[in-house]
């Protein structure tokens, strides 16, 4: 957890840092309408649902942006649920937002340019640096997935590798779902040393259970009625933006909100929401009949010592008897 939070410190302000963990110790005090796996459950308003499996735990869109207004952050309007992992040792999230765009064409799905795009992402970073302090500028270093293109699914995928100031590193995981009228965002947030083993969880138990509903998936285009996004997948990739848009903004427009969002799951992760999660969703029962069968067991070796006294005590007396005799 301190690696992690050492790898990120400088990709935000000291004050953001403060306000969130000055937030924390308020979820204890706050209610959030936590659901349990082992369900399916809806993501959007008619747009979506998950089949969540038991090992993972959900908000919903109202919850979600309350979540995050708790961490001491403002939503940006678009948050529709997000998936957490029961198990407390590990540290990532799924979030969800669905943008309006209109509908994007994917008919740039055979020409997407990696290089292109690494490169503009690299030049816009760049000058953008230029009017940043050094703990708040970013270096964007190579593609750790390359974009591509599922057509099975309508979704585009890819993932930067980037690093501070101090050489620590920075990396996101990010599919663009789309849909008849926009895109769904599915953001994995995880660190680099767990994010292989993370991404196989999103791949296999989130996005292959999740599914749009009839009549808002991408085959349900209407070109009679429909709006058309104005960008392709190319603009997808530079965060709904243009070449020209990027290399003025470079990656910190599109990285800074998701190095937001990774404080929020790094301090919650701390300790404090995970003693609410456990106590809303009834875990804590496990653990305090342990700590009753361990509080019982002192009692019961006492019953014992003191069972066995007596029997120790007459033994001792016929012993002294027999030396007498």
């Amino acid at each position: 957890m301190k690696s992690l939070i050492a790898k990120l410190l400088k990709s935000v302000t000291v004050m953001t840092l403060i306000i969130m963990a000055c937030a924390v110790p308020a979820y204890a005090e706050e209610k959030l309408n936590w659901i349990e796996g082992g369900q399916k459950v809806d993501v959007g308003s008619n747009l979506a649902e998950l089949q969540l499996g038991s090992d993972f735990i959900f908000l919903d869109a109202e919850n979600t942006k309350k979540y995050i207004k708790q961490s001491g952050m403002e939503p940006n309007g678009e948050e529709i649920g997000v998936v957490f992992p029961k198990d407390e040792k590990q540290s990532w999230a799924v979030y969800f937002e669905y943008t309006e765009s209109g509908h994007i064409k994917d008919d740039e799905k055979k020409d997407i340019d990696a290089d292109a795009l690494l490169e503009s992402y690299k030049e816009g970073t760049e000058e953008k640096n230029k009017d940043l302090s050094p703990e708040n500028q970013l270096f964007v270093d190579k593609w750790d997935v390359a974009p591509f293109y599922d057509n099975s699914l309508h979704s585009l995928s890819w993932s930067l590798l980037a690093h501070d100031n101090q050489n620590n590193g920075v990396i996101n995981y990010n599919v663009r779902l789309l849909s008849r009228e926009g895109y769904i965002s599915a953001i994995l947030v995880s660190d680099p040393e767990n994010l292989k083993k993370d991404r196989i969880v999103f791949n296999n138990k989130i996005l292959k259970q999740f599914n749009l509903k009839q009549g808002q998936r991408y085959e349900d285009f209407d070109k009679k009625t429909d709006k058309v996004a104005e960008f392709g997948l190319t603009g997808l990739i530079l965060g709904g933006a243009g070449l020209a848009v990027a290399k003025k903004a470079g990656l910190l427009a599109v990285l800074i909100p998701l190095l937001k969002k990774f404080w929020i799951v790094l301090l919650l992760f701390g300790g404090a929401i995970w003693g609410f999660i456990r106590k809303k969703l009834g875990m804590k029962k496990e653990q305090s009949e342990q700590q009753q069968e361990q509080s019982e067991q002192p009692a019961e070796s006492e019953q014992t010592v003191q069972s066995e006294q007596p029997a120790q005590d007459q033994a001792s007396e016929r012993s002294k008897v027999n030396s007498h005799e």
